[in-house]
């Protein structure tokens, strides 16, 4: 089962919704909604639309589950990952400092790009 589909079985179990109950609601048909949540199946726009509305979540979350969940998931480097969540815990002042010096990095190594063309 792929996250996807995990959360779409977990969304289901804790509305208390059958998968025949969430394949109706979604209009998909059930051997379809078996398929997402057991075989990796992606859903189709319209499902993820009907079964986010059902759920009261956004149709990112059904993809890619909470801001901790993406963050793990888009940053392969483990001791960045880290040091953005230690800083998460300073003040306001220090985190805008912070993005500042990334800004400032990625601006130099923009324009070193456009300066090796």
């Amino acid at each position: 089962m792929n996250d996807t589909g995990k959360r779409i079985q977990e969304l289901r179990k804790k509305k208390g919704l059958n998968q025949t109950q969430l394949a109706e609601r979604a209009g998909v048909s059930l051997t379809q909604l078996q398929r997402y949540e057991n075989k990796g199946v992606q859903p189709h726009a319209d499902a993820l639309r009907r079964m986010a509305d059902e759920f009261n979540v956004s149709i990112d979350y059904i993809i890619y589950g909470d801001t901790a969940e993406k963050a793990v998931q888009a940053i392969r480097d483990n001791e960045l990952l880290a040091q953005f969540k230690a800083v998460e815990e300073l003040d306001e002042k220090d985190r805008n400092t912070i993005k500042d010096i990334i800004d400032a990095f990625i601006k130099r190594n923009k324009i070193r790009s456009i300066a090796a063309l």
